[in-house]
């Protein structure tokens, strides 16, 4: 029997396991502990922040006995942070976690044999370099309590800003830009956005580098234009504009600043207006193609460049981006005569890597400053077989896919290759369902988070493909999160017979009524949805019944579960094991309904 734990008893507990979020997972006395900071292998004191019936979430109080997976973190904030949630972790380990959590989810929310996962997935690629790999930041800026600015990044879970200049995951030229700005208000008493009262100016700095020209970009989030003392001209937005801009200009590869005003009381960083102050527009990175089948990843000497906007979306981690495209130049399988689809495609990056061994690719995505920078890219890389749609994949795909089968674009109606990189909510239900109605002959997946691409991965399978190669690729070192590329292929029949049928009355011949009355015995069942056995329990039994409760009992009875609304989320949790007279309801339904 478990244990009863309330919140701020000290508890003692082995860690085991690993969860979603990179706590460490004990148990003691059959009680489940979730405590954020430990690694697996330790042994701790923890205290307890949160207590339900079953489990408890904690905080690491006191390293009794270090893992031998345990190492010391570079970043002195890690612990505070929300960026680094098992930097605490070995990176031999963080991989093999990351590879396991893939595999779990296919498993476990996908409804996949681990026998199918096993057999096509192949090892995670991780980095050489864990440190210093991302060409991005973007610094909230404030104040503390005596009035000084500060900016750094937000503690995990709130808008607490951990005052830093330094993170070891950025370039090293983050933190002198950050300097220079921060000296530069504190100089002429500029004040930092004060999120509560929704005043201030300066709100969020970002800045971005191309690894591969040593460009880079500083993009100040400003609250509106403003005017008074220090603005010497119209055209200026930051009080003392100039001193600041010569400050910053002299810092090597600096290329271009600008300004994005935000007025808006809104999570949302960068505002929909920017102004270039200083320099150019844009910033360029290149990425070359690499050959995924030497050892090494070597580079083939065939490259792109790409133009990136301070509302571009751009992979963080370049040295691993070019192994990810590269992968998903080699799933696609082209041989310079295929049509295919590049969905959420950003400023092109995907497109124009299969644009180059393709006869024709369409990109489509949702920001239309993305689509500007794709074709601008396509052009500046000379290529002339790729177009770019601005619209939402769940909406551009269908309408062209409703198009007369006239139409001169029919090729695209039904292309030979999908390739779909969607946000972490994964595909829209739309997208999929004109994906399969496509019938293209490969559809490659990229993902960022691996709980969805599970569910959508079931749901393709479902309807004709199946999964041909799986392979996870580190692109965020020292974090839980992970990248993952997939293989699907439409399933074909192994072989084919030519059978002759003669139909009417007569020897030899099948009449008609037969055919009729043999249909309506193989009528396909129509689908059985968690609603209807809600429906079904309180009706009968006059009590409801939550959905994770019918995914469980599904799950016991060798069931698949994926049509759960709420599966993938309830599954990052512990299961909810439901009562013995929910678990009988839930079964008479289920044989009511034919499903067992």
């Amino acid at each position: 029997m478990c244990q009863h734990y309330k919140k701020n008893d000290i508890v003692t507990v082995s860690i085991e396991d690993i969860g979603t979020d990179g706590e460490g997972i004990g148990k003691t006395d059959g009680f489940i502990l979730f405590v954020k900071d430990a690694v697996v292998g330790d042994v701790v004191e923890a205290r307890i922040t949160k207590a339900k019936k079953q489990y408890a979430y904690a905080r690491l109080e006191k390293l009794l006995t270090a893992s031998p997976f345990r190492t010391d973190p570079r970043c002195p904030h890690y612990r505070q942070c929300g960026g680094c949630q098992i930097q605490a972790l070995n990176y031999e380990k963080q991989l093999e976690y990351k590879q396991q959590k893939v595999r779990n989810n296919l498993i476990r929310i996908g409804g996949f044999k681990e026998s199918e996962i096993d057999r096509v997935m192949d090892p995670i690629i991780g980095m050489e370099e864990p440190y210093r790999y991302r060409n991005k930041a973007q610094y909230p800026v404030g104040t503390d309590r005596e009035g000084h600015v500060v900016t750094g990044f937000y503690a995990g879970r709130t808008h607490t800003i951990i005052p830093s200049t330094e993170c070891y995951l950025g370039v090293a030229e983050n933190k002198e830009i950050l300097e220079i700005l921060i000296a530069h208000m504190e100089k002429y008493n500029i004040p930092a956005y004060d999120e509560a009262a929704g005043k201030g100016l300066v709100r969020h700095i970002l800045i971005r580098k191309g690894f591969a020209t040593g460009e880079i970009m500083v993009c100040v989030v400003i609250n509106g234009g403003c005017q008074g003392q220090g603005f010497s001209q119209k055209e200026d937005y930051i009080p003392y504009q100039s001193a600041l801009l010569s400050d910053l200009s002299k810092i090597s590869g600096m290329t271009s600043v600008s300004v994005s005003i935000n007025t808006e009381r809104t999570n949302v960083i960068m505002g929909k207006e920017i102004h270039t102050i200083w320099g150019s527009p844009v910033i360029h990175d290149v990425i070359h193609v690499r050959d995924m089948g030497q050892e090494g990843f070597p580079c083939t000497g065939q490259k792109l460049i790409f133009a990136i906007s301070p509302l571009s979306f751009y992979q963080v981690n370049p040295v691993q981006t070019e192994k990810l495209y590269s992968l998903a130049l080699e799933y696609a399988g082209l041989t310079g005569r295929e049509v295919l689809w590049d969905l959420y495609c950003g400023i092109g990056t995907i497109s124009l890597f299969l644009a180059a061994k393709a006869r024709q690719v369409c990109g489509v995505e949702i920001i239309p400053q993305a689509i500007e920078d794709a074709r601008a890219n396509a052009r500046s890389n000379g290529i002339d077989n790729a177009s770019f749609y601005v619209g939402k994949a769940e909406e551009i795909l269908p309408a062209f896919y409703g198009k007369s089968q006239e139409d001169e674009q029919e090729d695209l109606r039904h292309p030979d290759v999908i390739v779909v990189d969607p946000p972490r909510k994964g595909c829209d239900g739309a997208c999929l369902d004109t994906m399969i109605r496509m019938q293209p002959i490969r559809i490659v997946y990229v993902s960022c988070d691996s709980a969805t691409l599970a569910r959508d991965l079931r749901i393709l399978c479902d309807g004709g493909y199946e999964i041909k190669k799986v392979r996870a690729v580190d692109q965020f070192g020292h974090t839980v999160h992970v990248e993952t590329i997939i293989l699907l292929s439409h399933k074909s029949p192994d072989s084919v017979i030519n059978v002759t049928v003669e139909f009417g009355e007569g020897e030899g011949k099948v009449p008609l009524d037969a055919i009729a009355e043999r249909a309506k015995k193989y009528q396909p069942k129509p689908k059985i949805t968690y609603k209807m056995i809600q429906e079904y329990v309180e009706k009968k039994y006059g009590f409801k019944v939550h959905t994770a409760y019918i995914a469980e009992v599904k799950r016991s009875l060798g069931l698949t579960m994926y049509g759960a609304p709420n599966a993938v989320e309830e599954l990052k949790y512990p299961r909810k094991r439901p009562p013995k007279e929910k678990v009988e309801a839930i079964t008479d339904a289920l044989k009511y309904f034919e499903v067992i």
